[in-house]
């Protein structure tokens, strides 16, 4: 039975890899085409691409966004979503649901996420436009750290892949959590009050048993609406949807409705949403681009935030926590190899893309350039540093046993 259970447990996480393996790919190729958009003669096309007015109207009702914007709060709040899902999985019945494998990754994205935010402050200090962006460096890119540590082989323990996944989720959380508190807008009462109400909807759904995911979804619709013309961001109603998702199965199926959901929904925003999401943010003119416009203190409090805040954060956190005896090292992973997954932790790329996008969407161009300039050179070297020290740590099998993929 225990070998059963094993067994499906690694053909999930298998193909969880997989996914995210391949996302992290596209995402690349993403960013690379969308450089090369940027600074080459299709550039005013992109522009125009990005730009592109799209208008859903209903009577007198409309939403009216440049196709950018739909990207980044329409698509986003699926992947949001999907989060959502996630989440709420893992704690019923994942990795997060068993106290004595929750406390190392949370205690780890909490280091992950508290001193690549001081990093960032304390360059900027004195800044106030600046200092908005004291979250950007706080995110992890679960895509991209999975696609890296896929590249080392099949030397890394699975359980070291598992806490990079617990901690990639807690971190997501907390982003959730801080994109709810410091970066919202003016409210509107009247958007709030539907909000609320379309909430209450879908407590009352999933308290009579409802199993159909078509009225959560419509409802969810609504919900989705009123919190874009809320001035809370909008992606956070995909976070909300998911809570309220069946954890049930309907007659006849083997898997919940939240799964079944999350099941259809994780191609789609590994292959899809994610890649146009990267596409559509990272286009940087390398015009006029120095050594000294990375030294620029928005870019370099990005940059090193990633780059030694994850690794300082999350490695010296876990080491407390483990030396106190609050949690133990991942089965069959040394300890160079969990520094390994620590510098893995700071590529930022589309959560740190995300955030940025709302800490500097008020200040003009300047700001997001030289943002986008700091999450790539501090997520690109977070990716090298974690690719190094996880090659050199995996050429003897580390104390226990591995898995592979």
């Amino acid at each position: 039975m225990v070998k059963k259970s094993h067994k499906a447990l690694e053909a999930v996480i298998t193909r969880f890899l997989r996914l995210e393996t391949s996302s992290g790919i596209l995402l690349l190729g993403a960013l690379v085409l969308a450089l090369l958009a940027e600074n080459s003669s299709a550039r005013s096309y992109y522009d125009a691409l990005l730009n592109l007015p799209v208008q859903v109207r209903v009577g007198d009702f409309e939403i009216a966004k440049p196709l950018l914007l739909w990207i980044n709060d329409g698509l986003m709040a699926i992947f949001f979503f999907l989060i959502g899902l996630e989440v709420k999985r893992e704690i019923l019945h994942g990795e997060l649901s068993d106290p004595a494998r929750v406390v190392l990754p949370i205690v780890g994205a909490a280091g992950g996420m508290m001193i690549p935010a001081c990093i960032y402050a304390w360059i900027n200090w004195g800044d106030p436009v600046a200092l908005q962006g004291w979250a950007i460096p706080s995110a992890t890119d679960i895509a991209f750290a999975l696609a890296v540590l896929a590249f080392v082989g099949s030397r890394v323990p699975t359980s070291l892949k598992l806490f990079l996944m617990a901690l990639a989720i807690a971190d997501d959380l907390g982003a959730i959590v801080i994109i709810a508190l410091f970066y919202t807008s003016d409210l509107s009462v009247l958007s709030l009050v539907v909000a609320a109400a379309a909430t209450l909807v879908l407590w009352v759904l999933n308290r009579r048993g409802v199993l159909s995911l078509a009225p959560y979804l419509l409802v969810g619709l609504v919900l989705w609406v009123a919190v874009l013309k809320s001035g809370v961001h909008a992606t956070l109603a995909g976070v909300l949807i998911a809570l309220f998702i069946p954890y049930r199965k309907a007659p006849g199926q083997e898997l919940t409705q939240l799964e079944r959901l999350e099941d259809d929904l994780h191609p789609a925003v590994a292959y899809g949403i994610l890649p146009l999401f990267a596409f559509a943010n990272t286009g940087i003119s390398f015009a006029g681009l120095t050594l000294q416009s990375l030294l620029e203190p928005v870019p370099l409090g990005i940059a090193l935030g990633l780059f030694l805040g994850n690794q300082i954060g999350v490695m010296g956190f876990c080491w407390i926590a483990i030396k106190l005896g609050f949690a133990r090292l991942p089965l069959g992973a040394s300890w160079l190899q969990l520094y390994g997954v620590s510098c893995l932790c700071g590529i930022g790329f589309t959560m740190s893309l995300f955030i940025s996008s709302l800490a500097f969407e008020q200040t003009g161009a300047g700001n997001i350039l030289n943002d986008r300039l700091g999450i790539l050179v501090g997520s690109l070297a977070a990716a090298l540093m974690g690719y190094w020290v996880l090659r050199l740590a995996s050429r003897k099998p580390a104390t226990g046993s591995t898995v592979t993929n």
